[in-house]
């Protein structure tokens, strides 16, 4: 399995995650997402829309101290990412 730079949910870099990824359900890493997005094989957020998450993101992110206009930037490949690339063509 390919080993990711960024989460396929949320798109923060895995190497900024302190766990350093999610969780499998056997408890390995996960290669595609961080352990804020994915824990024990499971999303943490499971029923969020890419909308929400952009929501969700943007809010962390000016919490960081980033201004909206960055945090919407960051925020607008979202998208693309694997995850919401599949709720797309489900």
């Amino acid at each position: 399995m390919k080993t990711y730079k960024n989460c396929q949910s949320c798109g923060i870099p895995i190497k900024k995650d302190p766990e350093k990824g999610g969780t499998n359900a056997d408890g390995s890493k996960s290669k595609m997402y961080c352990s804020y997005c994915y824990e024990n094989g499971a999303f943490t957020q499971p029923d969020f829309t890419v909308e929400q998450m952009k929501q969700f993101c943007t809010q962390k992110i000016m919490e960081e101290g980033i201004p909206s206009f960055f945090a919407s930037m960051m925020v607008s490949r979202l998208p693309k990412l694997l995850r919401w690339k599949k709720q797309a063509t489900v």
